[in-house]
């Protein structure tokens, strides 16, 4: 089983919202043959606080207005340092840069593919996903 169609369009309208707001280290995996739950998680980071709740708000103002989706659960606003926006279809994760490199999500997703985002929402390699790479 693969990530649908609109679960794909929705992680690629996400991903180019958050670039829009400067995020890094911004990747998406297919989950769908892992977890029943979701079929894609959508990974963003930020140097702070304020960046992160920035970039959540992009997003989901761009999903809402552009394809009709709103969360189903939006959870960590208030820390600002984690939040984890549930679409049901997709998952968006977008975590302050400390937070990205001591959990490195990307080790529990590194053997499901990759969804390929377009060239202008992938943003730079940031410190968070380089640490957690080399703490593999």
């Amino acid at each position: 089983m693969t990530a649908t169609d609109r679960s794909t369009e929705l992680v690629k309208a996400a991903a180019q919202a958050a670039a829009d707001k400067l995020a890094h280290d911004i990747v998406a995996y297919d989950v769908s043959d892992v977890l029943a739950l979701t079929d894609a998680f959508l990974l963003a980071s930020a140097p702070n606080d304020r960046q992160v709740r920035s970039i959540v708000d992009a997003i989901e103002e761009h999903l809402l207005k552009e394809h009709g989706a709103k969360p189903a659960r939006r959870e960590g606003e208030r820390e600002g340092r984690w939040v984890l926006l549930d679409y049901v279809d997709i998952v968006v994760h977008v975590q302050h840069s400390e937070e990205r490199v001591y959990y490195a999500l990307e080790r529990l997703w590194k053997d499901c593919p990759q969804i390929e985002l377009p060239e202008d929402a992938k943003a730079s390699l940031g410190r968070g996903a380089a640490h957690a790479e080399e703490a593999q």
